[in-house]
Formats: C-alpha cells, sequence, structure tokens
C-alpha cells in the first residue's frame, strides 16, 4: 500500500515538473494590445458585433478588419476609448448610443418556453419551463440576444430607470 502511494505521488510530482517546464518553453506569447482591447470591451460575449466574442472583435480591431465602432453594448464610450488606444480618427456620427438598456419580460406574454434563457450569455434571465421568466438587472448587459430569440414578443429592451444608486447629474445648460 505504501508503495503505491509513493510510486503515483513521484509520478505525479515527474509528471508536473515535466508540464510546468513545457509551459515555460512551449508558451505562446500574446498579443498584448489585443489583451488591452479586449480588457476594454464589454466581455459578455454577445456576438452582435458579428464576431466570436469580445476577444474574436478585439483581435480583428486590433488587425484593422474590424472598425472600432463595432461593439453596439460598448456604445459610443467604448468606440471613442478603442479609438484614443489605437490612434485612430473616428467619426461618431453614424453610432447611435441610446445609452444603457435592461431586457424586461412582459409577464402576460411569456409562456416559459425557456428559449431566452439558452440565448442570454450573462445567464441574466430566470425562469423554468412553463413558468414565467424574469431578468436580475443586475446581470443583465442590454446584449438583446433573448429579444431576437423570444417567440411572443415578450421582451423589451426598455432604458435603465432612473433610481437613486444609477442617477447622474445632467450637464447644466450654458447661460445665454
Amino acid at each position: 500500500m505504501i508503495t503505491a502511494i509513493f510510486s503515483l505521488t513521484m509520478l505525479g510530482a515527474a509528471l508536473g515538473l515535466a508540464l510546468g517546464i513545457a509551459g515555460r518553453f512551449l508558451a505562446v506569447e500574446a498579443n498584448a494590445n489585443v489583451a488591452e482591447i479586449e480588457a476594454l470591451m464589454p466581455g459578455t460575449n454577445c456576438g452582435q458585433c458579428g464576431f466570436p466574442g469580445c476577444s474574436g472583435a478585439a483581435a480583428a480591431i486590433v488587425a484593422g478588419n474590424a472598425p472600432p465602432t463595432c461593439c453596439p453594448p460598448g456604445g459610443k464610450a467604448l468606440a471613442q476609448a478603442l479609438a484614443e488606444k489605437l490612434g485612430v480618427s473616428l467619426d461618431l456620427a453614424g453610432v447611435a448610443d441610446e445609452g444603457p438598456k435592461l431586457a424586461l419580460v412582459a409577464e402576460d406574454l411569456c409562456i416559459g418556453c425557456c428559449r431566452c434563457l439558452k440565448s442570454c450569455p450573462t445567464d441574466a434571465i430566470l425562469g423554468a419551463p412553463k413558468q414565467i421568466h424574469n431578468v436580475l438587472k443586475e446581470a443583465c448587459t442590454g446584449c438583446a440576444a433573448c429579444v431576437e430569440h423570444c417567440p411572443t414578443e415578450a421582451i423589451t429592451l426598455n432604458p435603465v430607470p432612473v433610481t437613486l444608486p444609477h442617477w447622474v447629474m445632467p450637464r447644466p445648460l450654458p447661460v445665454a
């Protein structure tokens, strides 16, 4: 019994050491620009940009295959930050920024089909088959993936309600 334990311990230690050495010598270096751009992105991997997640979009933006305005959930603020980071001039006239939005389920229309549950990248929708669903406001990013999959159009995107934690003082109007 002790021989078996000792031999498995030695085998595990030897293989762990071999994996550690292989990890040092065979490491693939990632592009630092891609990592910085990906850190700026929302990270929901919703796919609205047409790329497989935020990492794919970041790689395409750095390679020049996608414009900095390709992320709809990021809006104008993200496009501006990406343009500054890349040193690219940017025309934000064509970018529609309606502000942050949250999904809302209309209880009288929800049939509990669970299609929205499967399509939500952040697991912000709660519910069970043949039960009314609900959206966790803290987890919803407003990517609209659930809206497209709802067969009864029970899910809509609404502006974030103005509450004390979300209130922001608007800019004062200039005095004439």
